[in-house]
């Protein structure tokens, strides 16, 4: 196993990272920007090095700073979490060059399915299922009018390069389209880099389900079975569970078969999710491979029994998968409710400052994972996610009233601050939720005027004056999975004095700005 890894992340993920590693007895290196330089990942990791001011693209989107720290501190891997460069492919090929290793897949797998549309082509001809419409992508307004014309509206215009939610926009009629494929593509070039898009059929009424693998690099591969992913506000998950609830179990065995096969299929390595589109007939359409740990993944933890970070680290170093699909079985369920600082009746605009009150709740069979504590200032610099709440229970009907209690019990104050708890309680007494017959429209219905369901008394009112929109999160909006900027999908990003397109290799670049570590 490796002697130090260097994390490069912040927040919860960090925190989650270090302790995976501290069980292991690997020691670690955190990076922090100067906005970071107290918070709890810092406090607890062997070593910290500031690498860069707030602006995540001085510090934790700043890949020269960050081999630079890995350099001068001896360690031999870099774990990137998930966001930030954690999908990063040129990243992955710096850290290579400069002889450290990147906790995920190779290089060139990873850049293979960042691209959507090549993505689509590898998993089609591994025989995953996809949705109606082009596997290529579409270059002209005309070629997107003829495969929205052959498979239906509404469609969905989506960036080639875009992910996390990012880059994409609902089309519900022939004259919506060519302004939607020109914003579209507009909005990828700004936020990407790359303005390729395709057009699918969309699925309006459908259930989000994902599949964890884990694979290494000798052929290796299982799946951990499924996740439900299906609460999601413009496309940014809410709550997630494992098992995927209310499907046949010959549904689940086909997406959970058919993911190992096109994860194995292009070589992956590592921890990885395949998602996919369920619709009312239970027929399966393949999204996208994320070649990353992802916020989710505590549900699985708790279903299987199986550390999927140190599992990682294993994989990694070189070790042969030290599970076969045998040994994975799946017990109960547990649920996870992503705990953001932000107000439900603003339509989920951030609400950051600093947390006068922080309790998180406990009990039996209660996971939080947190880097929040009395005291601790949220920077509205980054992500707004603070907490993930995660419970276990035999069944599904014990895990949403162990998630409720523990929700009630979560107690976070400080001037200005709002979280999601209110929503996200008012999710799980949703009767379409409760009896597992939600779909990914679930959260706008909620937020229509027209959803008129009380709150319970010990609530404050959630969110009921948003109003719906067909757009999904736009290109240059935060990203799903934690971090505060999404790298571009073209992902290289440059020491910051260099000049456009200057591809130097970090190893001859000096780490930008003040570089600080200390030993613990």
């Amino acid at each position: 196993m490796f002697d130090k890894v260097l994390i490069a992340n912040r927040g919860e993920i960090a925190l989650r990272v270090l302790r995976a590693c501290r069980e292991l007895g690997v020691r670690t290196v955190v990076v922090h920007s100067s906005a970071d330089a107290d918070s709890l990942p810092v406090r607890l990791a062997d070593e910290a090095v500031r690498i860069g001011p707030a602006a995540s693209r001085r510090s934790y989107l700043n890949a020269a700073a960050i081999v630079e720290a890995a350099r001068q501190t001896g360690a031999q891997a870099v774990h990137p979490g998930y966001g930030f460069l954690s999908e990063d492919a040129d990243f992955a090929e710096i850290c290579a060059e400069n002889g450290l290793v990147f906790v995920g897949p190779p290089p060139q797998v990873m850049a293979a399915l960042a691209d959507k549309s090549t993505a689509r082509a590898l998993m089609s001809r591994a025989g995953l299922p996809l949705p109606p419409g082009s596997v290529r992508t579409l270059p002209t307004v005309g070629e997107a009018q003829e495969v929205a014309a052959e498979v239906g509206y509404p469609v969905i215009v989506k960036a080639a390069a875009g992910g996390g939610g990012r880059g994409m926009t609902v089309v519900r009629s022939a004259a919506e389209l060519p302004r939607a494929y020109a914003r579209t593509r507009a909005a990828a070039q700004v936020a990407f880099g790359d303005d390729r898009v395709y057009v699918e059929r969309y699925l309006a009424d459908a259930r989000h389900v994902e599949v964890q693998v884990l694979c290494d690099g000798h052929g290796n591969g299982v799946h951990l079975g499924t996740r439900d992913c299906s609460v999601q506000r413009r496309h940014q998950k809410l709550i997630e569970e494992a098992p995927a609830p209310a499907l046949r179990q010959a549904t689940l065995d086909t997406v959970a078969e058919v993911a190992l096969r096109g994860a194995l299929s292009v070589g992956f390595t590592g921890a990885g999710t395949v998602e996919f589109l369920v619709d009312e007939a239970e027929r399966c359409h393949f999204l996208e491979i994320n070649c990353r740990i992802q916020v989710e993944h505590p549900v699985t933890e708790m279903v299987t029994g199986i550390d999927l970070v140190q599992e990682q680290l294993h994989v990694a170093f070189g070790t042969p998968l030290r599970l076969r699909q045998s040994d994975v079985r799946l017990h109960g369920v547990a649920i996870e409710c992503r705990v953001n600082v932000e107000d439900p009746d603003r339509d989920f605009a951030p609400a950051p400052g600093r947390l006068d009150r922080f309790r998180p709740p406990g009990g039996p069979f209660t996971r939080v994972d947190t880097h929040g504590h009395v005291g601790y200032l949220v920077s509205p610099h980054y992500d707004s996610l603070l907490a993930k709440v995660a419970v276990w229970a035999p069944d599904r009907e014990a895990a949403l009233d162990r998630l409720d209690r523990a929700l009630a019990e979560f107690d976070v104050a400080g001037p200005g601050v709002r979280t999601t708890i209110p929503f996200a309680r008012r999710v799980l007494r949703d009767p379409a939720f409760r009896a597992a017959r939600h779909t990914t429209a679930l959260v706008e219905r909620l937020l229509t005027p027209s959803a008129d369901e009380a709150p319970p008394a010990d609530e404050a009112p959630p969110a009921g004056d948003a109003t719906p929109t067909d757009e999904a999160t736009p290109a240059d909006a935060p990203p799903a999975d934690g971090a505060a900027e999404a790298s571009p999908a073209r992902a290289v990003v440059p020491d910051p004095r260099a000049e456009p397109g200057d591809r130097t290799p970090v190893s001859a670049v000096p780490a930008a700005g003040p570089t600080t570590w200390r030993n613990r």
